[in-house]
C-alpha cells in the first residue's frame, strides 16, 4: 500500500492503472482517504482542533470521496466520455482515493508558520493527482478532458454544498 501511495503521489500513471484494476484495493483507498483526512485535522491551527469537528470532518471526507467518485463516474462516462472510456464506480473510488495521498502532508500545518504553505501545496498536489487518477480510470488520452471532468464535478459539488448550506443553515432573524 505504501508503494502505491508513493506512486500515486508521484503521479505515476502505472500506479493508477494498477489500483484501477485491483478490485481489492478499494479498502486501501479508503485508508488513504482516512489518513489524509486525519492529517488535515491534525494540521489545523491549534485553536481549531477539537475531537468532534475532527470526527465530523473525517466522516465528511469519506462521504465526499464517495460522492465525488460517483459524480466523476457519471460525468466522465455519460457527459464527457472518450472513445475508449470504460469504467465503473469502483475504479473511480480506488484511483481518486489514492490521489488523496499528498493530503497527508497537511499534517505539517501543525507547525506554526507552515499551515498555509502545507495546505496550499498539498491541496494543489491532490488536485493534480486527481486529474491524473481520473485520466487513467476513464481511459482518456487527453489530460484536458480529465481536467474538464474534475472542474465540472467540482462546480456541481460546490453548488450542491451551497444548496445544502442554504437549506440547513442557521435561520436569520
Amino acid at each position: 500500500m505504501l508503494t502505491r501511495m508513493m506512486g500515486a503521489a508521484w503521479l505515476r500513471p502505472g500506479t493508477y492503472e494498477d489500483v484501477e484494476a485491483d478490485r481489492s484495493a478499494t479498502g486501501q483507498a479508503l485508508v488513504v482517504v482516512l489518513l489524509a483526512s486525519l492529517a488535515a485535522g491534525v494540521g489545523l491551527p491549534a485553536d481549531r482542533i477539537a475531537a468532534t469537528p475532527l470526527a465530523l470532518g473525517t466522516i465528511g471526507a469519506l462521504i465526499g470521496w464517495a460522492a465525488w467518485a460517483v459524480l466523476t463516474y457519471l460525468i466522465g462516462t455519460h457527459v464527457l466520455p472518450g472513445p475508449n472510456t470504460r469504467a465503473d464506480v469502483g475504479e473511480l473510488l480506488r484511483t481518486t482515493g489514492f490521489a488523496q495521498a499528498p493530503g497527508i502532508l497537511r499534517v505539517l500545518g501543525a507547525i506554526p508558520g507552515l499551515t498555509v504553505i502545507a495546505w496550499t501545496v498539498a491541496s494543489l498536489w491532490m488536485l493534480v493527482a486527481t486529474v491524473v487518477a481520473v485520466r487513467q480510470a476513464l481511459d482518456y488520452t487527453s489530460t484536458g478532458r480529465a481536467l474538464a471532468v474534475c472542474v465540472t464535478g467540482w462546480i456541481l459539488s460546490l453548488l450542491f454544498a451551497v444548496g445544502i448550506g442554504l437549506i440547513a443553515g442557521p435561520e436569520v432573524s
